[in-house]
């Protein structure tokens, strides 16, 4: 039995709050069960030099843990100091967002996505993905209401899942205490439609049955596929409130 009674291929509650932050194109506050992230998307009028003059934009990342993010365990602030799993984690989800959005029709700007957890409770990377997401997506819309953008890019949709091996059984979305305990941890960012974008996985002690990972990925595959359309469904009811 799982802490919080859930079933094996239950993930916990996902909330957003959009509009978090004001004076940026796309924000919201991210929540998945007791892990909360606050996530914003900002624009700047360059891009990296190996694109200048290409009529190509870029979508990148940072990631970071607040220092109380862990509660009593302080995280040191980053500040200048190098940290393999936040560098880690932040090229995982700028790419997974070059993935579901073509940087080619942005124009030649840069969109960053800011990914800061304020509570650490498992499975912070999938919900940077998730919340950096609503975030890209929403400073989109932004930009072309503010006709910084003619069109919409085509857009396509992503969630990302977690997924912990125990016993030959697994479980979806990671709280810390299962994360912790876990012999291996799966990684699945996939579509709307049920593409594979990205899957990491890693053992530790004993390695992963190939069919039970099979069973896994199915699994998220189809979890995924529900995540991302409400995440659109967060995303065009955001749009709709502004109207009324």
């Amino acid at each position: 039995m799982r802490s919080d009674n859930r079933a094996a291929n239950e993930i916990r509650p996902i909330s957003t709050l959009p509009w978090y932050l004001k004076g940026v194109p796309g924000s919201t506050l991210y929540t998945q069960g007791q892990t909360r992230l606050v996530c914003s998307a900002s624009l700047e009028k360059r891009v990296p030099h190996f694109l200048k003059n290409s009529g190509s934009g870029w979508i990148t990342a940072e990631y970071s843990m607040l220092p109380a993010s862990c509660g009593s365990q302080r995280v040191e602030r980053e500040r200048n100091k190098s940290n393999g799993r936040h560098q880690e984690i932040q090229r995982l989800v700028g790419r997974v967002m070059r993935t579901a959005v073509n940087p080619r029709q942005i124009g030649e700007q840069t969109i960053t996505i800011d990914t800061d957890v304020i509570q650490a409770d498992g499975s912070t990377r999938c919900a940077a993905v998730n919340g950096g997401f609503l975030a890209l997506t929403l400073a989109l819309k932004y930009l072309v209401y503010e006709n910084l953008l003619r069109d919409l890019p085509e857009i396509n949709w992503i969630a990302a899942l977690s997924i912990g091996i125990k016993d030959d059984a697994f479980m979806l979305d990671l709280d810390y205490c299962e994360d912790s305990s876990c012999e291996a941890d799966i990684t699945v960012v996939s579509t709307i439609k049920g593409e594979i974008v990205e899957v990491q996985t890693c053992s530790e002690g004993r390695p992963i049955k190939p069919v039970l990972f099979g069973q896994a990925l199915e699994v998220a595959l189809k979890q995924n596929q529900d995540t991302a359309a409400l995440l659109k469904k967060n995303f065009e009811e955001a749009f709709i409130a502004t109207q009324e």
